[in-house]
């Protein structure tokens, strides 16, 4: 009889097991125990929401690697941020405040160079899929709103166009009521009439070991035109990808206390101090000077001593090493 009442109590753990299970893989949700994210880590294990402080925006990590393209509410974005992870690759960080498109995504993981570059906004929400275990405390403490589809898993879903990991979607208006508006975009940016002088240029190219971005300048447009590892980026409603502005900004890429789950160094990408950097616009590029003094202030960038302006419209930051 007691051996016949551990086969019942055995079989009611596996079907509860199995169900809870089941109920993740249904949510696309990567609490630890989970399924995997990329590898490199997992969701928070949180059923708490939090909530978005007014004036705040939004920063989503979204995948771009091939197998996640073409991406889906990049070209909404304000502000695009290129920077390299494992394995000489990149990721991107899309920062969300005059407008939020239906749908953004693939959502991916996020890394610890993502929480010095956003301390320059109050208190942003973060939208990523998950992060390396050993990095979930400092998100936790870090002055923003961490949302993951483990605390929140209404607010995403799994499409069906591409294989997972490169198919979680973030709804953003169930995280926003509406979008912040451009005073939320505190990092130091200046926008207005170009400065005198640069030199004229029709296309740059910025490299990483394992990614490369191009940006080609296009005159009917007025814009520069994103291409990633030589395919031109559109987004999945057939729109092409187009900057006013590019940013190529020299910094210091080193080593983190991080890895992934092949044992490859998680890079961190230092955006507080100061360096130099290329400014695209209209169809010319500007040597500029880079400066953020610490990590609560937004980056200023000078050319010949004095502030450089930026087009109006996307601008994209590439962070290339020094």
């Amino acid at each position: 009889m007691r051996r016949m009442a551990r086969r019942r109590r055995r079989t009611m753990t596996a079907a509860l097991l199995a169900a809870a299970v089941a109920a993740s893989l249904a949510s696309g949700c990567t609490t630890p125990g989970g399924p995997r994210d990329d590898g490199r880590g997992q969701a928070p294990d949180s059923t708490e929401s939090t909530a978005p402080s007014a004036g705040s925006p939004l920063a989503v990590k979204i995948d771009n690697v091939r197998g996640a393209r073409p991406q889906t509410g990049l070209d909404a974005a304000d502000i695009v941020y290129a920077e390299q992870v494992e394995g000489g690759l990149s990721r991107l960080m899309a920062v969300y405040a005059t407008k939020l498109p239906k749908t953004i995504g693939p959502v991916r993981s996020a890394r610890e160079s993502d929480l010095e570059l956003l301390r320059q906004f109050n208190e942003p929400t973060l939208a990523f899929s998950g992060a390396q275990g050993k990095l979930l405390p400092l998100i936790d403490k870090a002055p923003l709103h961490a949302v993951s589809p483990g605390n929140d898993s209404d607010a995403y879903f799994r499409g069906t166009d591409k294989p997972t990991p490169h198919n979680l979607y973030l709804r953003p208006q169930r995280l926003l009521a509406s979008a912040p508006g451009a005073d939320a975009l505190t990092t130091g940016f200046r926008y207005g009439a170009p400065p005198a002088g640069g030199k004229a240029e029709t296309m740059r190219t910025v490299r990483f070991p394992a990614a490369r971005f191009t940006f080609d300048w296009s005159k009917d447009r007025q814009r520069w035109l994103v291409s990633m590892d030589g395919t031109p980026t559109v987004t999945t409603d057939g729109k092409r990808v187009a900057a006013s502005t590019v940013v190529v900004q020299y910094v210091k890429v080193r080593k983190s206390q991080f890895h992934d789950y092949l044992g490859n160094n998680t890079p961190f990408t230092e955006t507080v101090g100061s360096g130099t950097a290329k400014v695209l616009r209209d169809g010319k590029a500007f040597d500029a000077a880079w400066k953020r003094p610490t990590a609560t202030d937004g980056t200023e960038f000078t050319t010949n001593g004095t502030p450089m302006n930026f087009a109006k419209g996307q601008v994209w930051v590439v962070f290339a090493k020094a």
